[in-house]
C-alpha cells in the first residue's frame, strides 16, 4: 500500500484554506483602513493643537503645515512627516490667516488607504464626510 495523501483529500484542504482567507482577508483590509482613518484623527488633532500653539507665540495662524515643521521653527510645532503633508495614506493640507485656519486630510487612494475626509478649524471640532461632503475645505488640497 503507498503513503501519502489522495488527490480528494488535498482539494479539500486547499478548499478549506480558501475559504479562511475569504473570511480574513476582507476583515484584514478594513482594520487596516480603519487604522489609517483613526490615525488621520489623531495627526488633525495635533496640527489643531499645533495651530493653536503657533498662534500664540506669533500674530497669526499658520499659512501652511510645514510652517510649522523642523527647519522652519525651533522647536518645531509637528514633526516633519506630518509637515509634509503625508502621513499613513492620507494627504493633510493647512491654510491659515491671522484669525483662522483650516485644515483637511483625505485619503490618498478612496476606498483603499479611507473612505473619510476630515477637516478641522480653529473651532477645534474634528468633522467627517465622504469624498464630497466637505466642501468648503475641499480647496485647501484640491
Amino acid at each position: 500500500m503507498r503513503k501519502g495523501f489522495t488527490l480528494v483529500e488535498i482539494m479539500i484542504v486547499v478548499a478549506i484554506i480558501v475559504l479562511l482567507a475569504a473570511i480574513a482577508i476582507p476583515n484584514l483590509l478594513r482594520a487596516r483602513l480603519n487604522a489609517n482613518e483613526s490615525a488621520a484623527v489623531a495627526a488633525l488633532h495635533t496640527v489643531s493643537t499645533a495651530a493653536q500653539s503657533y498662534r500664540g507665540a506669533n500674530p497669526a495662524y499658520p499659512a501652511a503645515l510645514v510652517s510649522m515643521a523642523p527647519g522652519n521653527q525651533t522647536p518645531p510645532y509637528i514633526d516633519a512627516v506630518l509637515g509634509g503633508g503625508l502621513k499613513q495614506g492620507y494627504s493633510f493640507g493647512l491654510i491659515g490667516t491671522a484669525n483662522s485656519f483650516t485644515a483637511l486630510a483625505y485619503p490618498q487612494v478612496q476606498g483603499t488607504t479611507g473612505s473619510r475626509r476630515f477637516f478641522v478649524d480653529e473651532s477645534g471640532v474634528i468633522r467627517y464626510g465622504a469624498t464630497s461632503a466637505l466642501t468648503s475645505a475641499s480647496s485647501v488640497l484640491e
